[in-house]
Formats: C-alpha cells, structure tokens, sequence
C-alpha cells in the first residue's frame, strides 16, 4: 500500500504559518516595526500606500545585517533571540518565534536593503512567494530598509476578506499608536499615500501620549507609579472628565509590549468605580515590569494574549495603584494619616501654646484686624437706628414712585396652591401646560412616560415608544436617502470652528470627508490634523460643533468595533445615534405626534438601526385579560 503523508513544501508551509501570523497588513506593520526596536533603531519610519494594499515599508537606522543574515531571517523559525529552551522565558525582546519575516514573505513581495555599522556596502534581497529571486550587494543607509509589496497577490481569495481602505488604515494606525507608545524614547513617522500622518520626536511618556492622543489631554493625565520586589506600574490615568462611551484610549504593556487583557481592564474599572459613569471608559497608559519567568507570552500567534503566573495579584497590584493615584491626586476622597516630619519639628507644632503667648497674640495689631469688631463689613447694631435712619428713607422714598402693577406680590405659603414638579431640566411651564391642554382637549393626544417613552391610542389598544429609539430610525432613513438621492441642506456657522484632531481621527475625517459634506458637513482640512467646520446639517441643533463632531467620531468607532458594515452605514448609523433625541428631553405633543408621523412613514418602523425596538403595542384583549375582565 502507498505511503499517503508528504512533507509540506516549505512556501505552502509558509503560507499556512501567514494565516496565523499575517491577517492583514496591520499585522506586518505590526511585526516590521518591532523587528526595527529590537534592531536597536532610533528612528523608525513607516511608509503606507493604499492602506497597506500596495505597500508596507518600514525604515531604520538600527544594527542592519549582514549578507548572511539578510538571506537567513526568511527562513522559518530563524531567530537571534532563542538559543536554548530556557531562553523561552526569558525574552524581553518584541519578536523571537521566527516565523514574521517568512510569513510575509509568503504572502508578498518583498525587497529588503540592509547595511550594518560600519561595513562599506549592504545587501540587496528581492523575493517572491517564498523563493529569492536576487541577492546582490547594494549601496544603502545604515540599517534596514523592507518593503512588503502587493499583500496577498498570490492569494486572491484571502485579498477578498480585506476591509475598505479607511477600515484597513484605521488597523494600521492602531498598530503604529501601540509601538510607539511603548518606546517614547524613539522616534516615529507614519506617512500614508505621500501624507505624513505622525511625526513623534523623542521625548518623554507623557509627551508621547499627548503627541499621540491630543493636546487637550496635556492636563488631564494622573501619574501612576508603584514599585514592590514582585512587579512595577508606571504611566497614566486620565482624570474622569476623560472618560468616553466608547473602548478606544486603553493600552496595557507588559514589559514594553502591548497586550490585551480584559482581566487587568477589569480591574482599572473597579479603579474608577463610582466617579464615572457605569457606560463609561476611562482613558489609561499603564506599563507593568515583571520578571519575564511569571509571563507567559509564547500563547498566541501576534503575542497580544499572555498569561500570568499569579493574575490575582498582578490585578489587586494593578487596582491598587491607580486608586493610590487617583486619591493622591485628589480625584477620590481619602485621608492622609502620614504628616510631613518637617512640618512636626516646627515650634507652632511640637510646642505648647502657653496662656503668656495667647493673652499676647490677642493684644497685637495683627490678631484685632482680622476680629469681628474690625472687619470691613461689620455694621454696628447699637448705632442702627442713627446712622442708617437716611439709607432708611432713601430706600422708602424711591419705592414710593413704583406702581403697585410692577410687582407682583407672591401668596403666603399657606394659601398657594400645592404643585409638585419632577426633576426635568429641560421642562419649561409653557411645554408643560400646553401638553396637558392638548391632552384634555384631545384624549388621542399622545403622553410622555418619564422623558422616556411615547403613550398614543391607537383603535385596538395603545402603543408605547421609545423616544431615542424611534428617531434614530427617522434620521437613519433620512441620512440614507441623503446619501443615495438629494444631499442634505447645510446650516452655515456665524463663526466657523477650528476643529483640531489627534493623527487618527484625523485620518479617519479625511477618509469620510465626502460623505460628511452629503450629509450636510461643511468641513475643509486646514492642514496638520486640522479642519474648518465651517457647518453643518440644517436639522442639527445649533450648539458646539466641536462637541457634535468629536461625539459622531465616538460614536462611529462604536460601530466599527460592533458592526460588520461598510464605512456610509457606520457612518449614518452614528449620525442617527448621535442627533437623536436623548432620554430625559421633554417633548411638547405636537413633537409627539410629528415623531409617531415620521416613525409610521418610515420602511421600518419597528426597530432603529441597530435592532432594537421602536415600540410596543398592547391590544385591548391584553388588557382585559391582564384585568381579568373576562371573570
């Protein structure tokens, strides 16, 4: 019989290890640039064309290779970093499986130019699904420069499974955010489509998660740093202002490499319990350092996912400290037992006060300026009715030329009639009165329930309808045929905004600018991550359209994260989301009534785009029944 078990050969073997390794080109950026840390690099530039489609380049100054090495990294399970199996839990490098450079390899084309420190000519490598095509001396910079060409061009169906552009990009800028935030010491450049995106200079953490995240978060930052035998933690917490609605500005690294753990998120949320909301996310830049023996990272293919050798203390250490922080910095209450030692040796302290240096104190000009008798706004009861007698009738006087019709004297307590009003920041008297008018005149009028939901009769029962629900489907179905048929009208600011963004929003603006302008958005880029809002949709309530703009922005990250849909449905799926009307906002009846109007002529009614229910109906036999009426 025929043996049947065959060796893989080695490109289909590399193919197969890519699946793993390389998803998309976020996951070769990802491996390029920390090959280019461990290389010893100083300056790392990142070059982007098409999202990653067409080009993936990565350039640094760090310790090149040599002619043998530049050939040696594509093979598979080569490495520098593993020489013996104790190795293994002793890495403190970003890669050391071996497998990065041959996946993308498998995947690609690749050119790679290397020179290290001091030789006079570097090499040359080109290769092509898996197999060197050339190899020859070249002249280049110090250090390595690799370019990834036509990701998957070998593989057709995998090229399918790649999101848009914006959505690839946005992969990128996550990766690229991650390493650089782990080594602010370096410095970093992402340059997309001939576009530079960041330029990070060396410097400080600090300095590299406001050059990364914003300039509005320079003072919002709450040093976090402890330090045990077992384990240190270092970095930032933002203070509860910061707190978005969406994941997004989270980033855990273990030994300088990032890694994603909802079991420590967890306990950074039990952290800011109870001075953030429940639906909120607080921003943190937390680095752990730990002996590489109590870490597991050998567990997944990208390294992401790790495993400690004792999680309940590095998650008690974890909530421990940002609590100290946050009440160190006086974000929470605490009491401070442990006086300044300096502060106890000083005589107002550690001596008694004897009754010679009080009855002294008391006598002096000092002590009888800051008595009762001496203060500025002391008036003199004894001496009331003399020296106030003019300001008395001054005051008489003048009020005499009032009529009675300009004031109107309020009843005694007693006699006014007992109201009770609920707490309703946006209720008005008017809005008030004129529902409960048209409600006596019209009893089909409908009613609001707690600010909440929507009561109408209709002929067989009644139905109840979330308000915020409900308009999300009205403005879906309005932003949807914006987007296909008539562009939306534009409210023109009076005084156009400035609206400046960190990197990544930016990109992300600049890849939906032409469907935010049909949507009703006047926005023009100003240049370095900067735009003009100079207006926006006329149905949009006049306010802070800084505020409107950067909430869209969350929240279509929230449906990015959620929704496998393209980028025009996440993007009126956030608009409708963010211009609903909120739960607790009062509603005159004819508000009512125009939302039930525009709810019933939509193409689907009963749910908002997300899923969730408009509305619920009752029938009169389930109240008959719930009553028993039928008895």
């Amino acid at each position: 019989m025929a043996d049947i078990i065959n060796l893989l050969p080695d490109n289909i073997a590399n193919q197969i290890a890519a699946g793993e390794v390389i998803q998309r080109p976020a996951s070769a950026v990802k491996e390029l640039l920390e090959n280019a840390v461990d290389a010893g690099a100083t300056d790392i530039q990142l070059i982007i064309k098409d999202a990653g489609k067409e080009l993936v380049q990565v350039i640094d100054n760090g310790g090149g290779m040599s002619e043998t090495d530049a050939r040696m990294c594509f093979e598979r399970h080569a490495t520098s970093k593993i020489q013996s199996i104790e190795d293994l839990f002793q890495i403190t490098t970003m890669g050391f499986r071996g497998e990065a450079l041959a996946s993308i390899a498998a995947v690609s084309q690749v050119e790679l130019k290397t020179r290290k420190k001091g030789a006079e000519v570097g090499t040359y490598v080109e290769i092509d699904n898996s197999f060197v095509k050339k190899q020859e001396p070249c002249q280049t910079a110090e250090g390595t420069s690799i370019a990834m060409k036509n990701l998957f061009f070998n593989v057709p169906a995998r090229r399918n499974f790649l999101k848009s552009n914006a959505a690839e990009m946005r992969h990128i800028v996550d990766e690229f955010i991650r390493v650089a935030m782990s080594f602010p010491q370096l410095q970093f450049s992402l340059t997309s489509n001939n576009q530079q995106l960041f330029h990070l200079d060396k410097g400080s953490l600090k300095q590299r998660i406001v050059a990364i995240l914003g300039q509005h978060y320079n003072a919002r930052l709450v040093s976090v740093k402890e330090t045990t035998d077992y384990m240190n933690v270092y970095g930032f917490v933002g203070k509860p202002e910061t707190a978005k609605k969406t994941r997004g500005d989270q980033f855990f690294f273990v030994n300088n490499r990032f890694i994603k753990s909802s079991y420590l998120n967890h306990a950074v949320m039990n952290a800011f319990a109870d001075i953030i909301p429940a639906d909120s996310f607080p921003l943190y830049v937390l680095f752990i350092d730990v002996n590489p023996e109590h870490v597991d990272i050998n567990v997944h293919p990208t390294k992401q996912e790790i495993k400690f050798d004792d999680e309940k203390l590095m998650y008690a250490f974890v909530q421990s400290a940002v609590k100290h922080s946050l009440a160190q910095f006086s974000i929470t209450a605490t009491l401070d037992f442990d006086l300044d030692p300096n502060i106890q040796a000083l005589d107002a302290v550690s001596k008694p006060f004897t009754v010679q240096q009080q009855n002294e104190s008391t006598q002096s000009p000092l002590y009888k300026s800051f008595t009762q008798a001496n203060q500025a706004h002391m008036i003199d009861k004894s001496s009331n009715s003399s020296n106030l007698k003019h300001w008395k009738d001054l005051y008489e006087t003048n009020n005499d030329n009032y009529t009675q019709s300009t004031y109107t004297i309020a009843p005694e307590p007693e006699t006014r009639p007992a109201v009770t009003y609920e707490s309703q920041p946006h209720a008005t008297a008017s809005v008030i009165d004129e529902r409960w008018q048209d409600t006596a005149n019209d009893q089909k009028v409908p009613v609001q329930v707690h600010q909440q939901y929507i009561l109408s009769q209709i002929k067989s029962g009644f139905i109840l309808i979330d308000q915020q629900a409900a308009h999300e489907r009205i403005l879906y179905e309005r932003y949807q045929r914006a987007l296909q048929e008539t562009p939306m009208a534009t409210q023109q600011s009076l005084f156009p905004q400035t609206l400046q963004l960190p990197p990544a929003d930016a990109a992300l603006i600049s890849e939906m600018l032409g469907d935010l302008q049909t949507l009703g958005y006047d926005l023009e880029p100003f240049g370095n991550n900067t735009f003009i809002v100079r207006g926006t949709p006329a149905d949009i309530q006049n306010g802070n359209d800084h505020a409107t703009i950067q909430n869209l922005l969350e929240q279509f990250k929230n449906f990015s994260h959620e929704l496998k849909v393209n980028t025009r449905e996440q993007l009126i799926r956030a608009m409708a989301r963010n211009n609903a009307i909120p739960a607790g906002k009062i509603l005159a009846a004819r508000e009512m009534q125009n939302i039930i109007d525009e709810l019933f002529a939509c193409s689907m009614p009963n749910v908002a785009p997300g899923g969730k229910f408009t509305f619920i109906s009752f029938k009169l036999t389930d109240l008959a029944r719930m009553f028993e009426r039928g008895n």
